[in-house]
């Protein structure tokens, strides 16, 4: 059965399809044939109006956008589709960084550029995106399609009459390139990245040559037809197979786990995870990628696994377990704590997008991971030990010593109060830095989103970050945890989440440096001159009244700054600058870091 591509709102709100804005932070099916499509007028039956068609039609209702001269007419053409906001953003970079939020929040985003120096300008943050499982539509506007094939030398090159360099760039980072330089097949072109970005959950890039967008063409002459993604199927006689021999190994086991990695969101396999988590009884964790995408109100839930930095008795009960479960995992340098874990292969089952691989026993391809879960949770004896274990030796967290009158802030204090403003209508953006370790001891209630950028870890992620997912989703209340360090990166930005009138409450942590790169490695390159950081965006504001702003020392003036965010102005940005002490950072940050340092620092292999 094929599926189809449909309007966002003829789906369902609980669908987890393409085209709906999913429950679990992915775009899926989309649905049967519809209604014949209608004719476009002449007037509408252009190239620009087709891809801004097929963006409402795979569920994207903002565009982040630099005008450059090379695609300010494919903007016209967006800006008059119904349905799509075109969404200026300071740069090209913040831009990138806001397609990413948005995809994760809706699961899909896009961006539009102009050529070569807006395109390398937002090549890192697709390349991020690619390392995330993203599906970003990533539009850059190129040269006349006349100057193709010639020796002249166009401004925004390198000065060469070639003008394939840019394109080259993006061959790395995505999964599909388009240039379309010519009508006939822009709109085969145009459908097939699209369909690709969505079925293999990458960026794409599309050029469209700046004389093209406004021309009409008969291909583009009706509404664009819902078109096929021909679906994944897992084989038979492999699925089968994977699922005895699991099944065969986990039986035998007195204390078997499970645990959750990032891959589960790009295998659509979220609902299947927890269904073999009910089903099973195993304990049940998280890689600290993984986070936000598991339920962690499940009554076998027992924290982030990561090695020595894990939340309280995780690791002891993963790793002392005699078979895991992982479910889409990445081990890398990071997530392992520099190559720290104590896991052995042969416990393991490692469960890929469209693999398995028991043990150091049998591989299984061509098996996709919700079906592999969803049939070896009927095969499963049901087996609470390891729960029964963590249960025995869990103690709570005590609470941090508390702050005397007018002593200067900690950062345990400022993450126990932004722990209870945590609800279904919160979401949480940790940056890069201690804000990954001390958001990871954040207990998520039920419906509370949660996003970070683990895998490519590029610091000012955050901010370009927030700005999409609130665009993307406006009912909920975005808080971000930003370093100073980080958001000197990318800090314009606050100017367009003011633009959109956004909401979020930003807590910008300000301890005088990059203090995740003093953990691995210090040095006074690690020191960055101090901002007034709420003058900077009270001055970005412009006395709009779209903003509040505060600077707080102490417990007292936090308390009373969170009170003013979430009351008399949480109808609108809340920008709260937190003043540390430069080496006041999370336990885990230094146990962490010294093993990055020492996983850095090995000496080369002997020739």
């Amino acid at each position: 059965m094929n599926t189809k591509i449909a309007p966002m709102d003829s789906c369902k709100p609980a669908s987890n399809d393409i085209g709906c804005p999913p429950t679990n932070g992915f775009v899926s099916t989309i649905q049967g044939p519809g209604p014949a499509p209608a004719p476009a007028s002449m007037a509408d039956a252009t190239l620009g109006r087709h891809i801004a068609r097929r963006l409402v039609q795979i569920g994207v209702e903002d565009v982040f956008a630099v005008p450059g001269d090379f695609n300010l007419t494919l903007l016209d053409h967006l800006i008059a589709e119904p349905g799509l906001t075109l969404v200026g953003c300071c740069n090209e970079l913040n831009a990138g960084y806001a397609a990413d939020g948005y995809a994760r929040a809706r699961g899909v985003g896009a961006c539009a550029v102009t050529f070569t120096v807006g395109g390398l300008s937002v090549l890192n943050a697709i390349a991020g995106a690619y390392s995330e499982n993203l599906p970003i539509i990533c539009i850059v506007g190129g040269p006349n399609s006349n100057d193709f094939g010639t020796n002249r030398i166009l401004h925004h090159t390198i000065g060469l009459p070639d003008f394939s360099q840019e394109l080259r760039c993006f061959q790395t980072v995505t999964c599909y390139q388009a240039v379309v330089n010519n009508l006939e097949d822009a709109h085969e072109q145009i459908d097939t990245a699209i369909s690709t970005a969505l079925k293999e959950s990458k960026p794409v890039y599309i050029s469209i040559s700046c004389n093209l967008s406004a021309i009409p063409h008969p291909t583009f002459s009706l509404e664009p037809v819902p078109f096929s993604l021909s679906p994944k199927l897992s084989n038979k006689s492999g699925l089968q197979a994977a699922v005895a021999a699991a099944a065969e190994f986990l039986n035998k086991a007195v204390k078997p786990v499970m645990v959750g990695g990032p891959k589960l969101r790009v295998s659509k396999a979220i609902d299947a995870f927890v269904e073999l988590a009910d089903a099973s009884g195993f304990a049940l964790s998280v890689m600290p990628s993984a986070k936000g995408l598991v339920p962690e109100h499940h009554q076998h839930f027992i924290g982030t696994y990561w090695g020595a930095v894990s939340t309280g008795f995780c690791a002891e009960i993963v790793e002392s377990a005699d078979a895991y479960v992982f479910a889409g995992p990445i081990f890398n340098d990071y997530s392992s704590v520099g190559y720290s874990l104590l896991l052995k292969k042969e416990k393991a089952i490692i469960v890929q997008p469209d693999r398995v691989v028991i043990g150091n026993g049998p591989t299984f391809g061509c098996v996709l991971m919700k079906d592999f879960l969803r049939a070896l949770a009927k095969r499963l004896k049901h087996n609470e030990t390891a729960y029964e274990n963590y249960h025995r030796i869990f103690v709570p967290e005590g609470y941090p010593l508390k702050c005397a009158p007018k002593e200067p802030l900690r950062v345990n204090i400022l993450f126990q109060h932004i722990q209870s403003m945590l609800s279904n209508g919160t979401a949480v953006i940790a940056e890069t830095g201690d804000s990954w370790f001390n958001c990871q001891k954040l207990k998520l209630p039920r419906g509370c989103g949660y996003e970070f950028q683990m895998q490519y870890g590029s610091i000012g992620w955050s901010v370009g970050a927030t700005l999409g997912y609130a665009q993307a989703v406006p009912e909920k209340r975005v808080i971000a945890c930003i370093g100073d360090g980080s958001f000197q990166m990318t800090a314009q930005d606050v100017s367009t989440m003011l633009r959109c009138c956004q909401k979020s409450i930003i807590f910008l942590i300000n301890n005088g440096g990059y203090t995740i790169e003093v953990e691995i490695h210090d040095g006074p390159y690690n020191v960055i001159k101090n901002w007034d950081y709420t003058g900077l965006v009270d001055a970005i504001d412009n006395s709009s009244g779209k903003c509040w702003t505060a600077k707080v020392h102490h417990e007292e003036e936090l308390v009373e700054a969170i009170q003013t965010a979430t009351g008399p102005k949480k109808n609108c940005l809340c920008f709260i600058e937190v003043i540390v002490h430069k080496d006041d950072t999370s336990k885990e940050l230094l146990e962490w870091g010294s093993r990055v340092s020492a996983a850095n620092s090995r000496p080369p292999n002997p020739q």
